[in-house]
C-alpha cells in the first residue's frame, strides 16, 4: 500500500507541476501562428527527370539556435552582426532570417520572422503580435528521488546559492520535484516562492543497502528503473511545454545524483543466488550438499548482470530521448550533482569498493550526457559550485538566438547535425550540435 500511495503522490506532484508550468509560460509568450502567405499562383507544369524529383514539404518550422560566442579571453562578444554568422545543417548552408541579441539579461533587438516559403493553395491567418520577451526562464528540477537523505543539508545550501547567484529580479522561474518533497511551484517572478520550496526539500534516494536487499525483477532492480522513469517522464513533459516559448534563454537546472540501471551488479547477483538457493533448500530439505558453493549453474542470477545485461543500452536510450526533446525546445540542461567530490561509501553500507566507484562513474556520466548533448554544462565531482553558477549566469545572460527555415534537401532525415561558424577571427562559439525533427501527427 505504501508503494501505491507513493506512486500516486509522485504522479499528482508531477501533474500539478506540468499544468502550472504550461499555463504560466503561455501567459508570458503566446503561441505564434504562421503569417499570411501571398495569393496562390496558377499551377505550372514542371518538367522533372527521375534524378531530379521535386521535394514535397508538408510544413515549414522556424529552427531557433542559441549561440554563445566568446573571444580568446573567454569574454562574450556582443557586437557581432547577422552576416558574421554561418549556420550549416547536414553540411547545407542555411539563410539566417531572425537575429536576436540578449546582453546582460536584456534583449537588445527582436526581429519578427519573415514569412516561410509560400505553399500554394493555403491561406493562413496573420501572426499574433510578439509579446515582451525580456528576462530569462529557469526550470529548477529537483530530482529528490535520486538525492541522498543524508545530503539534504548540502542540497538546500546549493539551492540557496542558486537563488542568490543565479535567479535575479525579472527572471521567470519554476521549481519542480520528482518525489515526496512534492514541490510544484507555478512559473513566477516571486523569489519568496523559491524560499518556500527550498525549506521543503529532502533527499529520498535509495541507499545501496536498499538496492541490494530488494529481490530482482525481470529487468533488474524494479525500484531503480521505476524512479528513473518518473524523473525522465516528468522532465520530458516540462520540456514539451517549453517548446512554446521563443526568443528567450531557457535553462533547465537539473539537480540529481544521476542514474545507473544496473548498480552493484556482482553483489546483487550473489545475493539473488543465495536467495534462490535458500528457496530451493526450503522446498527440498534433502538438497543440502552445498556443491558449487551453494549456487546452481542453471540459475540465471549466478552471472553478474543476470537478466539486466541490456541496462546500459536502456539507460542510453532514455537519456537520448530526453536530450532530443530538449534540443527541439532549444533548452540547455545544466546538471548539478550536489554531493560534490564523492569518496568512499558510508561506513554502514557494505558495498564493494570497485562496484561503488563504477556506480558513481556511471551515474555522473549520465549527467554529463544530458548536459553535453544540449549545450549545457555538467557540474559533477566538484565542491566549488560558485564558479560554475557564475558561468551559468553568464551563459544565460549573454547570447544570440539565430533562426532559419531549414532547406535540408532530404526531408526524410530525422536527425539534423548543426554547425555554427563566426567569420570574425578569434571568436569561438558554443551551441547545440543537433536536433531531431518532431514526429508529425498522422
Amino acid at each position: 500500500m505504501q508503494a501505491i500511495s507513493l506512486a500516486r503522490k509522485l504522479i499528482v506532484s508531477a501533474g500539478l507541476a506540468l499544468v502550472a508550468l504550461g499555463g504560466g509560460l503561455q501567459a508570458q509568450t503566446p503561441i505564434q501562428t504562421p503569417p499570411a502567405s501571398p495569393p496562390a499562383q496558377p499551377p505550372q507544369t514542371v518538367q522533372t527527370t527521375p534524378e531530379q524529383r521535386p521535394v514535397i514539404r508538408r510544413s515549414f518550422d522556424l529552427i531557433r539556435q542559441d549561440v554563445i560566442p566568446s573571444d580568446r579571453k573567454g569574454q562574450f562578444v556582443a557586437d557581432l552582426k547577422k552576416n558574421e554568422f554561418e549556420v550549416y545543417e547536414d553540411g547545407v548552408k542555411q539563410e539566417v532570417v531572425t537575429f536576436v541579441l540578449t546582453h546582460g539579461g536584456r534583449t537588445m533587438n527582436i526581429e519578427a520572422p519573415p514569412p516561410p516559403p509560400p505553399q500554394e493553395g493555403i491561406i493562413l491567418p496573420p501572426m499574433k503580435p510578439t509579446s515582451d520577451a525580456s528576462g530569462r526562464i529557469f526550470v529548477i528540477f529537483v530530482d529528490d528521488l535520486h538525492l541522498n537523505f543524508r545530503d539534504t543539508g548540502r542540497i538546500k545550501e546549493l539551492l540557496k546559492k542558486i537563488r542568490k547567484q543565479l535567479i535575479h529580479e525579472g527572471d521567470l522561474f519554476t521549481i519542480v520535484s520528482t518525489g515526496p518533497s512534492s514541490i510544484a511551484i507555478d512559473a513566477t517572478y516571486d523569489l519568496k516562492r523559491l524560499d518556500e520550496a527550498i525549506n521543503k526539500i529532502s533527499g529520498a534516494g535509495l541507499k545501496p543497502s536498499e538496492i541490494l536487499d530488494v529481490p530482482e525483477g525481470a529487468d533488474g532492480p524494479p525500484e531503480v528503473k521505476y524512479r528513473a522513469n518518473v524523473a525522465f517522464s516528468t522532465a520530458y513533459e516540462i520540456l514539451k511545454n517549453l517548446e512554446q516559448v521563443h526568443n528567450r534563454r531557457k535553462a533547465f537546472i537539473y539537480v540529481s545524483n544521476g542514474y545507473d540501471f544496473n548498480p552493484f551488479a556482482t553483489t546483487r547477483a550473489k545475493n539473488e543466488a543465495e536467495r534462490y538457493q535458500q528457496r530451493r533448500s526450503s522446498d527440498d530439505p534433502t538438497n543440502s550438499d552445498g556443491s558449487n558453493g551453494g549456487i546452481d549453474d542453471t540459475n540465471p542470477f549466478d552471472r553478474p548482470g543476470g537478466r539486466n545485461q541490456f541496462s546500459m543500452a536502456d539507460l542510453a536510450a532514455q537519456l537520448s530521448e530526453l536530450t532530443r526533446e530538449a534540443n527541439r525546445a532549444n533548452v540547455s540542461l545544466y546538471t548539478i550533482d550536489p554531493r560534490g567530490l564523492v569518496g568512499m561509501a558510508d561506513l554502514d553500507e557494505q558495498v564493494d569498493m570497485t562496484e561503488w566507484q563504477d556506480y558513481i562513474t556511471t551515474s555522473q556520466n549520465s549527467l554529463r550526457v544530458l548536459a553535453e548533448l544540449t549545450g549545457g554544462i555538467a557540474i559533477v565531482n566538484r565542491n566549488d559550485f560558485d564558479k560554475a553558477l557564475k558561468r551559468i549566469d553568464g551563459e544565460t545572460s549573454d547570447y544570440y538566438v539565430l533562426g532559419y527555415y531549414s532547406s535540408n534537401p532530404d526531408p526524410t532525415r530525422k536527425r539534423r547535425q548543426i554547425v555554427v561558424k563566426v567569420t570574425r577571427p578569434g571568436v569561438s562559439v558554443q551551441y547545440r550540435t543537433e536536433y531531431v525533427l518532431k514526429p508529425r501527427p498522422r
